[in-house]
């Protein structure tokens, strides 16, 4: 039951729908996991139709309007990148210890620190010697390939009609119609669930064997679920575990210092949730592995004598190897995620030049939390992208509104009996005639539309880069790209390649020209301090005292964060005093602007005792 060991201490989290969307084929030869969105079936058909046309193998469209066709498209593309990242592997064991071949690569690459980069240089060593045959059969045997993870937004889980407007079973939505795609593939890995729980969902998980344990303890599908906090990691893997469901690993993620769609906790923040974790970690699995063992002899499966391996990882603001291996070090997690560097590394995601230019040049006041989504979720974008160009061209035209061809993201139900999505056509122009009927003062009718008309087409902006990068691109309904970068960005501007990243992540190497940026625990606490500030501002006025209790229990929490810092930065060893020194320098100006939010005059504080 040991499982499979990742032979590096980070992995790339799924970035949109299309930027990752064949991240695999390109690092996972390499021992590099990295994670497949599969929310979008026209999409992953379209890659299926590339990458097979592209190594010669006969390609069989799945039509729209067959039976079950969103699974089916999920699983023959799936099986595909399975195949290839198998062929790719096998090309990189049979290569020589030539300069640039795949194997010297993929060893070249591993940490200083890896026990299998020191029987490398055994190898290396004893080559010269000429006693390097038995070490080399050793290396190939040990080496593995990164996972092909995919990811699984919970909250996209549409209905689908019949021809007469009926609607068709919960197991035709779209989550449940990509975990089945997912679940029927060749594939030995894991399913992110992200965005929250999805009751349904989880239940529907239970109806595939792979989930479960074999004879020995083995699981060839396993479970991720993404948690901002261990309140949620707790409450979400009891529901799975009392259905027979093992939780493999939970990925924690910065509620605001992201990229994408930002989950917002109320005001706990990463290192306080890190350490919770680190001490609870134990309690945690104990208490999940009493449910489990018990529903599996409920439902006489085969069962297990002890825990299955869980790991804890994180991700979420990264960005420098001090920061990366303190991360690892202090709070003993498995694996932590870079994403948004990996942005600007052509050689691992999709990204057309135009977008990498915008990125490049970005800086902190460029990125910012919006409002786009249709969902209603904030969600962290880059100002002037191309997708944001398109849309305001057809709000000065006096056509705003996306065509929405995909329809992933709706939801409302204000003018039709189907859910429509708030950045259609369709919607923003029933909605902004709603709004010019209802005799409004000038500004605040101007208010009103622009925050209609500030949502965005996600479904197809996310989706470009993959096909402009695959020279798709005289196929796409529109030319603007969406980009869904962190904050993190602003401290990166140059095009690498991942060599160089992964030299990044490692420290061999500094891909930051920028000296002043702010350490990742001071970053997060300045983005909850303007998310909070934000919300006060937005709030109707006079506050209400569920209001002004709500915005004391989360200036309460913050403030519980900024001495867990302070308490932190006391106790850290001397390899990590610069960073010490750079966080404790944070956080007096963090602390004082924290307590000017909240002294306005509608803000009459009171004791609030905030539990958990």
């Amino acid at each position: 039951m040991a499982g499979r060991k990742s032979v590096h201490s980070f992995h790339i989290p799924v970035m949109g729908t299309g930027y990752s969307i064949d991240t695999p084929i390109k690092v996972a030869h390499l021992g590099i996991d990295s994670v497949i969105s599969i929310v979008d079936h026209r999409l992953v058909e379209r890659m299926r139709e590339y990458h097979s046309n592209k190594r010669g193998i006969p390609f069989e469209p799945i039509h729209e309007r067959s039976e079950d066709s969103r699974a089916r498209r999920i699983t023959a593309y799936l099986d595909l990148v399975d195949a290839i990242v198998a062929d790719n592997f096998n090309a990189v064991k049979e290569s020589d210890f030539g300069e640039e071949s795949g194997l010297t690569t993929y060893f070249e690459l591993l940490p200083d620190t890896s026990e299998l980069k020191q029987k490398y240089y055994d190898y290396i060593h004893a080559r010269t010697n000429g006693n390097s045959a038995a070490i080399r059969k050793q290396l190939n045997e040990e080496i593995t390939p990164g996972a092909i993870d995919v990811n699984i937004m919970t909250k996209i889980d549409r209905a689908h009609y019949a021809k007469k407007n009926e609607v068709l079973p919960h197991e035709f939505n779209d989550a449940h119609a990509a975990l089945r795609g997912f679940a029927n593939s060749t594939l030995h890995s894991s399913v992110v669930f992200s965005a929250g729980m999805n009751p349904r969902l989880y239940s529907y998980t239970s109806a595939f064997g792979d989930f479960f344990p074999d004879k020995n303890g083995n699981l060839k599908k396993k479970i991720i679920l993404k948690v901002s906090d261990y309140r949620s990691a707790l409450i979400q893997g009891k529901f799975l575990a009392k259905k027979g469901l093992w939780i493999s690993e939970f990925r924690i993620e910065s509620g605001l210092n992201c990229g994408g769609h930002a989950f917002a906790t109320d005001g706990y923040l990463l290192g306080p949730i890190l350490d919770e974790f680190k001490n609870n970690r134990n309690e945690l699995i104990d208490t999940l592995y009493e449910l489990y063992a018990d529903a599996l002899e409920r439902n006489e499966r085969d069962t297990v004598s002890e825990p299955l391996p869980v790991k804890i990882t994180v991700q979420g603001g990264v960005g420098t190897h001090q920061e990366h291996k303190f991360l690892s070090e202090h709070y003993g997690v498995d694996s932590v995620g870079w994403g948004t560097p990996f942005l600007l590394v052509p050689d691992v995601v999709n990204i057309d030049r135009e977008t990498q230019d915008i990125l490049t040049a970005a800086q902190e006041d460029d990125l910012y939390l919006s409002e786009i989504s249709p969902l209603g979720v904030p969600f962290n974008t880059v100002r002037n992208n191309t997708a944001e160009t398109e849309k305001q061209k057809r709000i000065d035209a006096g056509i705003p509104g996306a065509p929405c061809p995909k329809q992933h993201l709706i939801s409302n139900t204000e003018f039709s009996d189907k859910p429509i999505c708030t950045a259609s056509r369709v919607y923003q122009k029933a909605k902004i005639k709603e709004l010019e009927s209802q005799n409004l003062e000038t500004n605040d009718l101007k208010k009103a539309i622009n925050e209609v008309v500030e949502k965005m087409c996600l479904c197809v902006g996310l989706s470009n880069p993959a096909l402009k990068s695959s020279d798709l691109s005289s196929r796409l309904q529109t030319q603007g790209v969406a980009v869904c970068p962190g904050p993190n960005i602003a401290y990166f501007s140059r095009i690498a390649s991942l060599k160089e990243m992964v030299g990044h992540i490692y420290g061999q190497l500094n891909l930051m020209t920028k000296t002043d940026r702010p350490h990742m625990f001071v970053k997060e606490l300045k983005l909850y301090i303007d998310y909070l500030k934000s919300r006060i501002e937005r709030a109707p006025k006079p506050l209400t005292d569920h209001q002004i209790k709500y915005f004391a229990a989360f200036q309460s929490k913050l403030n519980e964060g900024i001495t867990y810092y302070k308490n932190l930065t006391a106790q850290l060893s001397l390899q990590f005093d610069d960073m010490a020194v750079s966080i404790q320098n944070g956080l007096t100006a963090l602390e004082e602007e924290l307590n000017r939010v909240m002294d306005g005059e509608e803000l009459k504080l009171v004791p609030v005792v905030v539990e958990r």
